[in-house]
């Protein structure tokens, strides 16, 4: 497993945080999900009508946390550059998500961004596994910024199965199961089917990588694609939203080096549920764990973004 609750149920701050922010005895759990077991027993959590789950969570708990501490001075740590933030806020809310997840599945794995830059190992296996970005957005969230999400994906036999994103601010809640399609707050969601490139509204983020080299390589991938005339590359600070902006229609292509599997899982559920095409920089299938990608409305498109990009090199996830 990529975490274990009693981890962190273990430092004193971070239950005080708790107990303050939900007006209740520290350690004691208020309930954060509804999710109903599938037809499997243990495999995928049911969905309700027309592809809306059953897994929600109530705004009175987990995001009127996130909410109240938007506007609050924070505890500010650093993980592996400057520009790689993390705060106290990040830690309880992967710590609440998991606790009352495990309580409902406890043989189920989870993949959790915070326990990775603890030192966890992310290995995804065939068993049941909750991929977990407690805050997507934290530079963002830090500076009050109010481009910020929680996105919980869920696969079974290495397949990503559904993904859940909640805009904090806006009250989006995103959700996609595979076949079963794409929302948002109950509307369908469908993808630009755009695929002229000087036609495109491109998205990206920064990676949190800032020597010289990483830094050339990545403005240079934004002039290639600027002198292919696209209409606009934009950067807003939250790569999961960026993506449901995609799968919206209001974008036309995402593409980042960087990123974890925690931002992409699931994004990648809802963008295909809404028609898009999730793949790696290569042009071959995405690879969850590369720390990299290149999503679209349409095929061609994602190729023209893809043949574009240098590669800048993070790694994978499995090997950190």
């Amino acid at each position: 497993m990529c975490w274990q609750p009693a981890h962190l149920q273990s430092l004193p701050a971070r239950s005080a945080l708790r107990a303050q922010v939900l007006g209740t005895k520290a350690g004691s759990g208020a309930g954060l999900a509804k999710v109903s077991a599938g037809p499997t027993g243990g495999g995928v959590p049911s969905s309700g009508a027309r592809g809306r789950f059953s897994l929600t969570c109530p705004p009175g708990l987990l995001f009127q946390i996130i909410r109240k501490a938007l506007s609050e001075e924070k505890q500010v740590s650093t993980k592996t550059s400057a520009a790689d933030l993390v705060t106290e806020t990040d830690q309880l809310v992967e710590d609440l998500i998991i606790s009352e997840m495990q309580k409902r599945f406890p043989s189920h794995r989870f993949i959790a961004e915070e326990a990775a830059a603890a030192g966890a190992k992310c290995v995804l296996t065939p068993s049941p596994t909750w991929i977990i970005d407690p805050i997507d957005g934290t530079c963002n969230f830090v500076h009050r910024f109010p481009t910020v999400a929680v996105s919980i994906g869920f696969a079974v036999n290495q397949e990503l199965e559904f993904g859940v994103i909640y805009h904090c601010t806006e009250e989006r809640l995103y959700t996609g199961r595979r076949g079963r399609g794409a929302f948002c707050n109950g509307q369908r969601l469908q993808v630009s089917g755009e695929t002229d490139l000087s036609k495109a509204l491109v998205l990206t983020e920064i990676g949190p990588k800032r020597d010289p080299a990483t830094l050339k390589l990545f403005l240079s991938n934004m002039e290639r694609l600027l002198h292919a005339k696209a209409h606009g590359v934009r950067v807003i600070g939250s790569s999961t939203l960026a993506l449901c902006l995609l799968a919206s229609g209001a974008a036309d292509a995402y593409y980042q080096f960087g990123l974890h599997c925690w931002d992409l899982a699931a994004a990648t559920v809802i963008i295909r549920e809404a028609g898009g095409i999730v793949m790696d920089t290569s042009g071959g299938p995405l690879d969850l764990m590369s720390c990299r990608v290149v999503a679209a409305g349409t095929r061609e498109m994602a190729t023209l973004i893809a043949q574009a990009l240098q590669t800048i090199n993070y790694g994978r996830d499995d090997e950190k």
